[in-house]
């Protein structure tokens, strides 16, 4: 019983330590600054595919920040970013 609880210890920590390191590797950080600052250059897009590409994007940005997902909040903000500048 206690080695699975030091081996279950174990894997918390390298999955706490894995993960962060993960998420600085994604383009765009998750954080409202950089919500905040994709969905003004968004706003400013002209209207079209892109923008609402980008525009969806954004939304599911939000939801994964709001649920915690950080690396899935990282990927849908840079593709929002992407979209934004392709358009």
């Amino acid at each position: 019983m206690l080695n699975k609880i030091l081996a279950a210890a174990a894997m918390a920590a390298i999955a706490y330590a894995v993960v962060p390191a993960n998420a600085a590797h994604v383009a765009a950080g998750c954080s409202g600054p950089n919500l905040t600052k994709t969905e003004s250059m968004i706003e400013n897009m002209a209207d079209g595919e892109g923008k609402i590409m980008a525009q969806k994007e954004i939304a599911m940005a939000q939801d994964s920040m709001l649920n915690g997902k950080m690396g899935a909040c990282g990927m849908h903000l840079s593709k929002a970013m992407h979209a934004g500048m392709a358009k």
